[in-house]
């Protein structure tokens, strides 16, 4: 085995987007700046210096971040990637990420799904389905979560995501029979004809409407991987492949020797802690929810920003326990801009952070990628394993 840096971790801050894609036009997301807006929101008091002395001000010094300016020599080498994938999912992001941009339509339904997945979920279920439409994931449960718990209906709802979303009280459903039915649901959306990115089970907990909270239990049923992934390639050539948070379920545990499931943001930042004392060779990529889960969709600057600086005191461990040659990457997989309207994702650049103590050119500016497969593309490029041409490496910029 051959490589320039033993270990990568790679994070992905979900959904911190850092400013309009040049497509935003098409997902109506024009004007949409999730780490903009909240710096904005802050006014000047969003602290993340461990990301900011890695570059993180730099990658926008024509229209900075307030809070997070430049810095005059950054630790790290800083840039920004454009997804290129057809959706704006996190299941578009990290297989681009990944180096398998999404390239086909996924199925979306505005107005609720057919009546034939309705029937077949009932049929195999034995319970009533109900909502059958867009909706926020907590105005759902607050709006029809008494009724489930009366009834034991599931509710059924989607959003501007290619995703079918399946909610019930943990009390009312257990979270094995959730998961059992969302498996099931799973398989009426592979295609041929409908095809959609993710099953979610959405599993809450609470006393009535006022107090009900979605819980850690959620699990994701992502569609099965096209084709293979880094991921696949590195686990081939005989390489670790480690995943924390959601990966392992958008990627269907594909390509992936050990994973780790997060409670929070900070549970994540714990499985990371343990990933780091693991002696491994190869790739740790870790995907931290709560900034789209529990502050994106719900237009929650004030949260969003309260974990970023939370994220961002962590990353003082890790910069702190990073051997040297080791290697951290942070990104994001999208946007979604908690002062914007709507409560969906919005199409944005993603940041783009790079640092090891190791590192011969700290501060060099990665430019603007033209996908987010650059990054997949560097890590095959770091072990020498050959992928399938999609991105461009930047290994040699930062090493």
């Amino acid at each position: 085995m051959s490589y320039t840096y033993k270990r990568v971790f790679a994070i992905a801050m979900d959904s911190i987007g850092i400013g309009e894609a040049p497509d935003a036009a098409k997902f109506n997301d024009v004007g949409a700046d999730t780490l903009g807006h909240i710096g904005k929101f802050f006014k000047g008091d969003l602290h993340l210096p461990n990301m900011q002395k890695l570059g993180l001000g730099n990658i926008r010094t024509d229209d900075p971040i307030e809070g997070v300016p430049p810095v005059a020599d950054p630790i790290g080498c800083y840039g920004k990637m454009q997804i290129t994938s057809w959706g704006n999912d996190s299941l578009d992001g990290h297989w681009e990420m990944m180096c398998l941009p999404v390239r086909f339509n996924m199925s979306f339904f505005p107005d609720g799904f057919p009546q034939e997945i309705v029937d077949k979920l009932e049929k195999f279920s034995g319970r009533k389905v109900i909502v059958n439409k867009p909706y926020s994931g907590t105005e759902v449960i607050k709006d029809y979560g008494e009724h489930q718990m009366e009834t034991g209906d599931l509710i059924l709802y989607t959003s501007g995501d290619s995703v079918l979303q399946i909610a019930a009280h943990e009390d009312v459903i257990p979270v094995e029979e959730l998961y059992r039915i969302s498996e099931y649901a799973r398989t009426l959306i592979n295609g041929p004809e409908i095809v959609m990115g993710r099953v979610i089970a959405r599993p809450y907990v609470g006393p009535d409407k006022d107090h009900f909270v979605r819980t850690s239990n959620r699990h994701d049923y992502g569609l099965k991987p096209t084709d293979k992934t880094v991921l696949d390639f590195l686990q081939e050539a005989g390489y670790d492949t480690l995943c924390i948070g959601k990966t392992n379920d958008i990627f269907s545990g594909q390509g992936i020797d050990r994973g780790w499931r997060n409670k929070s943001n900070m549970d994540g930042m714990d499985h990371v802690d343990e990933a780091m004392g693991i002696d491994f060779t190869g790739l740790c990529f870790i995907n931290l929810v709560d900034f789209d889960a529990m502050y994106g969709h719900r237009r929650n600057a004030q949260g969003d920003g309260e974990a970023l600086m939370d994220l961002d005191r962590r990353l003082g461990t890790v910069l702190a326990n990073m051997r040297d040659d080791d290697l951290l990457m942070i990104t994001a997989d999208h946007g979604n801009d908690p002062t914007y309207t709507g409560t969906d994702h919005t199409r944005e650049f993603v940041p783009l952070l790079t640092y090891s103590p190791s590192m011969h050119h700290p501060g060099t500016s990665l430019g603007v990628r033209k996908t987010a497969s650059d990054m997949g593309a560097t890590i095959l490029d770091n072990f020498q394993v050959e992928g399938n041409g999609e991105g461009t490496s930047f290994l040699k910029q930062i090493s």
